[in-house]
């Protein structure tokens, strides 16, 4: 993400998807909302999830780094701002994906996706097996 499209991350009034979600006050600069996303994590999530989550968020910004696409850079400014709002207010917990959204994603983010739902079974069986 260039700098110069950091004008078209200033405050601007966007709509809500879901008529019960409120709408994002304003929409942050990529920098100010990455260490948004990471103190998010710190603060609300334990340290495995953390590390999975950093890790993730480091890699999406990172592969959106040369994004030149205006449309693409507010789409992706907006969800890790939807995000970062769902992990500070703990409404990320047992909530599920939209199908709509599901139905967007490209094959290789389903893919993606597959793998982090296997990562997420498979540390839920690790964690039980420990206890027992």
């Amino acid at each position: 993400m260039r700098l110069s499209f950091r004008l078209l991350a200033n405050p601007t009034a966007v709509g809500s998807t879901n008529g019960l979600k409120p709408a994002p006050l304003a929409l942050l600069p990529p920098i100010p909302l990455y260490r948004r996303l990471l103190r998010a994590h710190r603060k609300y999530l334990d340290p495995q999830m953390r590390l999975l989550g950093d890790e993730y968020i480091k890699s999406e910004y990172r592969s959106h780094r040369n994004a030149e696409n205006p449309l693409h850079i507010i789409g992706f400014l907006t969800e890790w701002q939807m995000y970062a709002q769902n992990i500070e207010g703990g409404s990320w917990k047992g909530e599920k994906i939209d199908k709509g959204k599901i139905d967007k994603m490209s094959d290789q983010q389903l893919g993606q996706l597959h793998e982090l739902m296997q990562a997420i079974q498979k540390r839920a069986h690790e964690d039980g097996g420990e206890e027992s």
